[in-house]
């Protein structure tokens, strides 16, 4: 960084990325910052300076205490070391130095082995013990899909399992000579007496009756916003992962346009969307969405476009871009390794989903966009349909 950049910051102020600080008097509060940014997306610390970005600059003593206290921060004060850079310039005869803060990739980072800190604008703040288990998941140290939960084996469909696992792994479970718990603790669908969430949202009875905000909402709207108060369609799916898969792709079948692709009128026409593009969409979203995040997949059909909106940001590491490379984190391993093997679910996996989406688009000449909002903690994909 030059000092014409650093004014450039300056001037525009602080944000989640860059925080202000004339001075540090406590190593304690250099550490809860340098966490914040590690737990978020990462950020600059810059210090000499106002938080009205005015220059105030640093004595040397300063700077020597600093190297030491940021040294001593990311390494004793954190429960897991941070690798940060630190610079020195010297602007206007002004002594600064900026603390260069990556995202971390073994999340949560806590200060004195307790306080977890996340950004939250300009600000901190702490996290509560749900989102400290969502920065875990980035990491791969814990997986939502595998927790126990409040369900016993009564609310378990054997039925159903069984027909799926012989339709699965082509063998039946009679021959096994395995109890069915033992054969549920080793899926990792049952445990310490409990079903897990993969056991309960895979294979439960009623899974909406204990878990009601693990489903897909569906509307399509007489318009271009969510506003307008009439609705053309609207479902609230429910059930068995594979049912809502179902069901989402037969909603948006029947709210979707067709062309007609020959001149033969009496053919079916083809669907403005191609089907392969949103079903592997939904699968993604009940595959990889955030399962410690209460709240159900959206689906919103708009006159001009279709937005498939996912709970939880894209996992750690992963951006809008490189997903577009194949580039993939499994974050729900168990809901994953029984859905990528039923045929009817349209899940192609293994990182080729989202390039066979960008490709089936761009064949039927239909715009599609990616964005990952930090700030709604929504995964989104825009299908952008052509106005008749």
């Amino acid at each position: 960084m030059d000092c014409t950049e650093l004014l450039d910051i300056l001037n525009r102020g602080e944000d989640s990325a860059h925080l202000f600080k004339e001075n540090f008097t406590s190593i304690d509060n250099l550490a809860v910052e340098i966490s914040a940014f590690a737990n978020t997306d990462g950020g600059k610390i810059i210090i000499g300076v106002s938080d009205k970005g005015k220059l105030t600059g640093l004595s040397q003593e300063d700077i020597h205490r600093l190297n030491q206290w940021t040294s001593n921060a990311t390494t004793n004060k954190s429960d897991k070391s941070i690798y940060v850079k630190t610079e020195i310039l010297v602007c206007d005869d002004k002594r600064l130095m900026i603390i260069h803060v990556p995202r971390g990739s073994n999340k949560p980072y806590a200060v004195n082995r307790v306080d977890v800190w996340v950004k939250s604008g300009a600000d901190k703040r702490r996290a509560p013990i749900e989102e400290v288990l969502r920065l875990a998941q980035t990491s791969g140290l814990h997986f939502a899909d595998e927790l126990e939960i409040d369900a016993g084996i009564a609310d378990f469909d054997k039925s159903f399992f069984q027909r799926r696992y012989q339709k699965y792994y082509k063998e039946k479970i009679e021959k096994l000579g395995t109890p069915l718990e033992q054969l549920l603790t080793n899926l990792k669908l049952f445990k310490n007496d409990k079903l897990t969430l993969a056991g309960l949202l895979l294979f439960g009875k009623n899974p909406e009756r204990l878990r009601p905000q693990f489903a897909i909402k569906a509307t399509h709207f007489a318009g271009n916003d969510l506003t307008v108060r009439e609705f053309i369609d609207k479902q609230d799916i429910h059930g068995k992962l594979i049912e809502q898969f179902k069901e989402a792709k037969i909603f948006i079948k029947r709210n979707l346009r067709r062309r007609q692709t020959t001149k033969n009128f009496n053919a079916p026409g083809v669907l403005e969307i191609p089907e392969e593009a949103f079903a592997e969409t939904i699968a993604n979203a009940i595959v990889h969405r955030n399962y410690y995040i209460s709240a159900p997949i959206q689906i919103y059909l708009f006159d001009d476009r279709l937005e498939i909106h996912s709970p939880g940001n894209l996992p750690n590491t992963i951006t809008e871009e490189n997903i577009k490379f194949g580039v993939h984190v499994e974050r729900n391993p168990t809901i994953l390794s029984f859905l990528e093997k039923d045929r009817d679910f349209s899940y192609t996996g293994r990182g080729s989903g989202i390039p066979r989406v960008i490709k089936s688009c761009n064949l039927a000449r239909v715009k599609v966009d990616f964005i990952d909002d930090k700030v709604k903690q929504l995964f989104s994909v825009i299908f952008f349909r052509k106005i008749s």
